[in-house]
């Protein structure tokens, strides 16, 4: 059975809007992918009963991703708890109303905040992490939602970078509405095998990004494509793959993302290269 392909937003713009879902959706489903990963920045942006209508529309299904900007965070030396916790309920609320079963993100702290931590802090830090983080992800298990939480690169977050930081945070609540959101870019810089990272997460996987190791297109960059799809069959995830690159056209994203210069002859190419790749995967 092959793979859903879903393709972020992020690729093109930055908030998504209502206004710009519509012309997304149509330049998605026409590219053949078979979902959006719809970004939720901003509580508002984008009214989730439409956006149900829009992707229903074009046939496409949807995941929604969280946006952890300045003072989001699980972890109280770094941002407002609660208002983080009524985000993530948000997106929760969102989710349910497009019928996605995952929302993705780094889900502690705010991204692009970093700091040292011993071995008591960060210990402190998990901890912290894990009861405020239970209480939602309660809630979200209670409506068949899991919130896939997203290690990242060092440069990003010092909180979860690798794969078996994830597991030892999260272990506790993988039953309990949590899983593991996996990135191919953060994987290529922080696995030393990103193929064995992936067997090691197993069943905890919830969801899945790709992008080429430059954050461009999937295919022509140094990933070994075949192993990493080879390593999500042995875990045993047989869930979306979310193609996530950022437009550097966008001042505020392409400043979050470091994107400094273009990763493609346009974001058209990009997403379109990716899907050809990953569909000749799919029969190679």
């Amino acid at each position: 059975m092959p793979r859903t392909i879903a393709v972020n937003t992020w690729v093109w713009t930055s908030p998504l809007t209502d206004a710009t879902l519509e012309p997304l959706a149509r330049k998605a489903a026409g590219l053949g992918y078979d979902a959006l990963e719809l970004p939720l920045e901003n509580v508002g942006d984008w009214e989730p009963v439409r956006a149900r209508e829009t992707l229903d529309r074009f046939g496409l299904g949807a995941i929604v991703v969280g946006a952890m900007g300045p003072g989001r965070s699980l972890i109280a030396r770094v941002g407002d708890v609660a208002a983080t916790q009524e985000y993530l309920r948000a997106c929760i609320a969102a989710a349910r109303e497009l019928g996605a079963d995952a929302v993705a993100g780094p889900f502690y702290a705010p991204t692009g905040v970093t700091w040292r931590m011993d071995v008591d802090e960060r210990t402190a830090v998990v901890r912290e992490l894990r009861e405020n983080l239970a209480p939602i992800a309660a809630e979200a298990a209670a409506l068949g939602i899991t919130l896939a939480v997203e290690p990242l690169n060092r440069y990003e977050t010092s909180v979860i970078n690798t794969v078996e930081q994830g597991l030892d945070a999260l272990a506790p609540l993988f039953d309990a509405g949590v899983g593991l959101a996996l990135d191919t870019y953060h994987l290529n810089i922080e696995e030393k095998k990103p193929a064995e990272a992936i067997r090691a997460a197993g069943a905890a996987i919830a969801h899945v990004q790709v992008c080429g190791s430059d954050r461009g297109a999937v295919g022509d960059d140094h990933t070994d494509w075949p192993e990493i799809l080879r390593a999500l069959d042995d875990a045993g995830y047989r869930g979306p793959l979310g193609l996530e690159s950022f437009t550097g056209e966008n001042a505020t994203i392409a400043v979050a993302a470091s994107v400094w210069r273009p990763l493609a002859a346009s974001q058209d190419e990009l997403a379109a290269r990716s899907i050809a790749a990953l569909r000749a995967l799919e029969h190679s």
